[in-house]
């Protein structure tokens, strides 16, 4: 009897240090990830509220020869030094570069391709943030396995070379980390559909990361116009994709909810549409485009200049539309934030991110995340 209650005695302390292991291991705050785009040029660090962010993504590093590589050195390195001055206003802020994007992963499947080649990247991406002295690496591969841009290489061992890579490069930051005392992270932001999961091992890879970035925007279908941006599908004309089912395959796929992170667009998808047009969610479309930023959505056009503003309460998404000009712009603004954060909230993901900084300068919709998630 003794020996069996010193059995039941030992398994619950062994149950009560896992608790504790797994609850110290999960992120305290919810992130609020921010990319921030040097690819235009000099980036003005006095614009950003670095004490409402947790995390800075500076997009984009370049892909080239196997390496990361920074396209133009001399403008990167001012941004990456003038980003690591707001940690005097935010000593919590975490500065990364963010390496690829839609532009530059063209030479990514090349990159992970052998295992010369994707230790050969690893290094050289580390290299990068011990140089500018930075937090870590968050690898935007649009998309493995899949087309992608036009002209981007792709393979279907980009499925297993995907994981790899993210192998190599969690160990290369282990040797870091090691040598600086200082955690350093690894993310990825990953396209917000399913067929991303379908091209990826994402219950292996997840193993190698910190967070996993969705990118739940650019939802939008060619043929008639729907949302970009939207939390759930909407009833009256549903699309393929919604951030509600993103999150749930996800997870489906083994990636645990912690490190989910909310993807939040601070800009538009515009469209043209046809000339029957009336209200335009559901119109078939002429033409699209990337379109305009929240703030000047917001202090604009939103029921100004023969625009009025529409809200989808099924799919919680906002959208406005021009019935003599027949434009129709999807976008987040307050509403639908607040209710993407109220869903990281009650679904225990990691947080939330946001494309892209310069978008909203007016912080319109970070005021909205910070308010939300506080």
């Amino acid at each position: 009897m003794r020996a069996f209650k010193r059995s039941c005695f030992i398994v619950w302390l062994s149950v009560i240090a896992l608790v504790a292991f797994r609850a110290e291991n999960l992120p305290k705050t919810k992130v609020v990830i921010g990319y921030v785009g040097g690819y235009r040029g000099l980036v003005d660090v006095s614009k950003i509220a670095a004490q409402k962010l947790t995390h800075i993504n500076y997009a984009f590093v370049n892909v080239k020869n196997n390496r990361a590589f920074l396209n133009r050195e001399a403008t990167d390195t001012l941004n990456l030094q003038n980003l690591n001055k707001l940690k005097a206003v935010n000593p919590n802020l975490k500065i990364l570069i963010s390496i690829g994007g839609w532009a530059w992963s063209e030479n990514f499947s090349d990159a992970a391709l052998s295992d010369t080649s994707r230790k050969a990247f690893a290094q050289s991406a580390v290299a990068i943030i011990e140089r500018y002295n930075l937090d870590g690496i968050d690898i935007d591969w649009e998309y493995p396995a899949i087309a992608g841009e036009e002209g981007n290489v792709y393979r279907p061992e980009d499925q297993q070379n995907f994981t790899l890579l993210l192998k190599d490069l969690r160990e290369e930051l282990n040797r870091l980390e090691a040598n600086q005392k200082s955690k350093k992270l690894l993310t990825v932001a990953v396209g917000g559909f399913v067929n991303f999961i379908r091209h990826t091992e994402m219950a292996q890879a997840q193993q190698y990361l910190d967070f996993v970035n969705l990118m739940t925007y650019d939802f939008y279908n060619g043929d008639f116009a729907g949302h970009h941006t939207n939390l759930y599908n909407s009833k009256s004309h549903p699309a393929e994709n919604d951030a509600d089912k993103t999150f749930k395959a996800f997870v489906a796929a083994g990636v645990p909810a912690h490190k989910l992170v909310m993807g939040i667009a601070f800009y538009s998808r515009a469209f043209t549409l046809k000339g029957n047009s009336i209200k335009g969610l559901g119109d078939s479309v002429i033409s699209s485009r990337y379109g305009k930023g929240y703030t000047f959505i917001k202090d604009s056009l939103i029921n100004q200049k023969g625009f009025e503003a529409y809200y989808d309460k099924e799919a919680k998404a906002s959208y406005i539309f021009n019935q003599t000009t027949r434009e129709y712009m999807t976008y987040d603004d307050e509403k639908s934030v607040q209710e993407k954060c109220e869903y990281v909230n009650k679904n225990k993901m990691g947080g939330v991110m946001f494309w892209e900084y310069d978008a909203d300068l007016n912080s319109y919709l970070l005021n909205q995340i910070n308010k939300t998630l506080k």
